[in-house]
């Protein structure tokens, strides 16, 4: 069943009213760059928009202070969440362009929430604190927050349109390392280097390289490098992301790494302290939705690719969401193909342009378009359904 067309004609009527509003939200998120589970700023601007439309807004959720969630319809029928992101990065702000995410959910949702009551079901809007390296949608999971949900849709900002690509499973861990600290000119030979130790991990994982699978990445930097010039460092300390396609190779490529930390320690006789920080799992894109969020983009004059074997890929606690429901989260173009991407100073410009505001409202009638269908396609919910049970792995969420 495709959605009617004076379905389509009032949601796209309810967010073209709400354009004005939707960009000033872009941009104010974007003039306001906060870090993860900082976003109050975010918050206070959407969820004032939202209350100024009558909506409540439940803040704190999953005991978080920016995350929160809105709804509108009934619960005992369908119900599809689609999720807002908020958070920057440090230095450059937001050169993810959390800020259109955010605009495109929120038009989603009030696009969405103004037929619900000619559709039945309910329609969720979830903010989602912290993608970069937090997990806030790891711990909304861990709170139930996603139970009972038929679908869960978000967009990311890009360079080209795509209606699914793959992410990474990753993790994070953090080594400290402790040696014997000595003057370095006059008895280096009395110190035993944490510096050294720390250094030669990165060389031993850059020789194990040729041993990783395709997809893997591994990389990161020195957090603490010694107190002076002239002194052997008593301590030193890094941060890695691991990355792979799946959890099964990123647990052997973390082993990989942490073996050439203890062995770098050995090697400069220090002691080495490995903390893994959970990270998040790879997406199960579910293309049933996907391509009909594709249908839907092509009608408001977009030209998807449903993939591009020639893209990199990061990692999203998107990932995560979609091993518990099933889950999309296509790309539009907010620069050229090849201008500029993700976490570059040019893509956070492009953020607060009058493409990227634009690209914004098509990602918010495209969302809202697949959310109304699926409150009044029972089919297209079942199967759905039916692709995500056949590529859901058996892992508990946010392991």
């Amino acid at each position: 069943m495709s959605l009617s067309e004076e379905l389509t004609r009032l949601v796209d009527d309810a967010i073209d009213r709400e354009r004005p509003a939707l960009v000033a939200l872009a941009r104010g998120i974007h003039a306001r760059p906060e870090l993860r589970f900082e976003e109050h700023e975010a918050l206070r601007l959407v969820t004032e928009l939202l209350e100024a439309r009558g909506h409540v807004v439940e803040r704190g959720l999953a005991g978080m202070a920016t995350a929160f969630r809105a709804r509108r319809g009934d619960p005992r029928g369908p119900r599809v969440a689609v999720l807002a992101e908020y958070d920057a990065l440090p230095e450059i702000g937001h050169a993810c362009g959390h800020n259109l995410i955010a605009m495109s959910a929120v038009g989603a949702f009030l696009g969405a929430a103004a037929v619900t009551e000619r559709t039945g079901g309910e329609i969720i809007l979830l903010g989602t604190p912290a993608e970069e390296g937090g997990g806030g949608k790891v711990e909304m999971i861990d709170a139930g927050v996603f139970e009972g949900l038929d679908a869960a849709l978000m967009f990311h900002p890009l360079d080209r349109d795509l209606l699914a690509h793959p992410t990474l499973a990753n993790l994070w861990l953090e080594m400290s390392f402790h040696g014997r600290p000595a003057h370095a000119a006059m008895a280096p030979f009395d110190g035993k280097s944490a510096l050294q130790a720390c250094m030669d991990t990165f060389r031993l994982i850059d020789g194990q390289r040729v041993g990783f699978r395709d997809g893997v990445r591994v990389h990161g930097y020195v957090t603490n490098g010694g107190q002076a010039v002239n002194i052997i460092p008593s301590l030193a300390a890094c941060e890695l992301s691991v990355r792979a396609t799946h959890l099964a190779e990123l647990d052997r490529v973390r082993a990989i790494v942490e073996r050439c930390a203890r062995a770098a320690a050995m090697a400069s006789d220090v002691s080495v302290e490995i903390t893994a920080r959970r990270g998040y799992k790879e997406m199960k894109n579910n293309m049933t939705l996907a391509r009909r969020f594709g249908e839907h983009a092509r009608a408001l004059g977009r030209s998807p690719r449903e993939t591009d074997p020639t893209m990199g890929a990061g990692s999203t606690d998107m990932g995560d969401v979609s091993h518990v429901v099933p889950s999309i989260h296509p790309w539009l173009a907010i620069v050229d193909e090849n201008e500029a991407l993700c976490h570059q100073v040019p893509f956070a410009t492009a953020a607060a342009s009058d493409r990227g505001t634009s690209t914004g409202v098509d990602a918010a009638k495209a969302l809202a378009r697949t959310a109304v269908e699926l409150l009044v396609d029972a089919e297209l919910r079942a199967e759905a359904r039916r692709e995500w049970e056949s590529v859901r792995p058996s892992s508990p969420a946010g392991g």
